[in-house]
């Protein structure tokens, strides 16, 4: 069979999690068609039931998806609890505030530290995903959603320094302006006229990166960045309302 022809991953097993629906979803489905053996994780209508905000629940699911698949050779974390513009700076609770902390940031890094903690010991040259986002390097009055995403920015570096010479690399993808999920363009209007493509995204645009930096064809030394796919939005100062 020709390479062209070939599928980019055999003999991969994945756990990603926020895949019952939007970004999580297209990349699991994506790395599915390419060979992979993926077990899908979100808060239902997945094959895991999970709520990664509860203390506990992101270590009892890094073990599971051990025990169920016997070995993950890659992890990509896309759960976030959804966002909503109401929850500003002096708006947001303490409890959406933990909420999105808990998601993001404490169940990647607990997450993140059991499977890498999995891979070197059983010598897999694994890799690791993280969806953050533009509200990372941007404040938008979000400051539970900016501040989870923010840290799991230098979360993936760390880890990716920590895991480099075991060969297992970890980065991240700060998607554009999806529709669904935490973004609703009709509560964004203009938005469309600052993205240079002149199109929003889609869950399809961002998976395709995925297997990208995921694969070993294409991705092999990649790790510790954050790759924007934006169509551009970031090129200017696209949090201002218009």
């Amino acid at each position: 069979m020709a390479e062209s022809a070939q599928r980019l991953f055999e003999g991969d097993t994945a756990l990603v999690t926020g895949a019952a629906n939007g970004i999580g979803r297209g990349i699991a489905e994506a790395l599915a068609r390419e060979g992979v053996r993926v077990l899908r994780a979100d808060l239902k209508g997945s094959d895991l039931d999970v709520d990664l905000s509860r203390p506990g629940e992101a270590k009892r699911l890094a073990a599971e998806a051990i025990a169920k698949l016997g070995r993950v050779s890659i992890f990509v974390h896309s759960a976030s609890p959804r966002r909503r513009e109401e929850d500003t700076a002096l708006e947001v609770s303490e409890e959406t505030w933990r909420a999105m902390q808990e998601v993001n940031l404490n169940a990647g890094f607990l997450l993140g530290q059991a499977l890498g903690r999995h891979m070197r010991e059983q010598k897999i040259r694994g890799r690791m995903l993280y969806i953050t986002s533009l509200h990372a390097y941007a404040p938008r009055n979000l400051p539970h959603y900016s501040a989870a995403k923010a840290g799991q920015t230098m979360l993936v570096r760390e880890f990716a320094r920590a895991l480099g010479p075991d060969g297992i690399r970890v980065n991240a993808i700060a998607p554009g302006a999806i529709p669904g999920g935490g973004f609703d363009a009709a509560k964004n209007p203009g938005l469309l006229a600052t993205i240079p493509m002149g199109r929003f995204g889609t869950p399809a645009d961002i998976a395709a990166m995925a297997l990208a930096v995921l694969s070993e064809r294409f991705g092999a030394y990649v790790t510790g960045t954050t790759i924007a796919v934006d169509g551009g939005i970031a090129l200017h100062n696209w949090i201002e309302r218009r």
